[in-house]
């Protein structure tokens, strides 16, 4: 695995390196997934994503495996008590936003049905990555105002770039990457079964 063409944005950590050969780019429809990814995005914002695959464990630990109904449950004495663990980013607005969130997610899901729904009906069309490096899309735009309009936080437009790359909604995958045309059969294999 070492000797193969990779993404050159994975190759300087193991970590980096098995996230992106096991998960990023795969398309995913479950809503807790898809809910953890974009509030560990969230928790993104300003920092590098190796911060937060290192950290993702005591996240998911913290915030019940991202179960959404759970998650919005949760009150200022969770918040208090998240501000001073370590093993996550302390950051107030962010953690009020995961929760935040989760309460949304619950609107998002009764008027459409799943996250998932939700999320695929928005994602463009195609997946070709034509070799330009983006940090946002005409569609990431659009999801994120409307989230905004529905009272989402930490959701801006290169927010939801990474996500809708981390999901499988698009397909950055350096093209010469061994996984690229994995990844291209995958989302099109997946949007016909949807």
């Amino acid at each position: 695995m070492k000797n193969k063409s990779r993404c050159s944005w994975c190759l300087s950590s193991d970590l980096y390196i098995e996230y992106h050969d096991n998960e990023w780019g795969y398309p995913v429809s479950d809503d807790q997934r898809l809910f953890e990814k974009l509030s560990l995005e969230g928790f993104q914002a300003g920092l590098s994503w190796i911060t937060i695959l290192k950290k993702r464990e005591e996240f998911r630990k913290v915030f019940y495996q991202f179960n959404i109904k759970k998650v919005a449950k949760m009150n200022t004495t969770h918040i208090e008590k998240l501000l001073q663990n370590e093993g996550i980013i302390r950051h107030r607005g962010k953690i009020e936003a995961t929760i935040n969130n989760a309460k949304q997610a619950i609107i998002l899901q009764k008027e459409f049905g799943s996250l998932s729904h939700y999320f695929w009906s928005k994602a463009p069309g195609k997946f070709i990555n034509e070799g330009e490096i983006k940090s946002l899309s005409e569609a990431s735009t659009k999801i994120s105002k409307d989230l905004k309009k529905r009272g989402w936080k930490f959701v801006g437009p290169t927010t939801i770039y990474s996500f809708m790359q981390a999901m499988g909604m698009v397909n950055d995958h350096d093209q010469d990457c061994y996984l690229y045309k994995t990844i291209t059969k995958k989302q099109k294999l997946f949007r016909s079964n949807r």
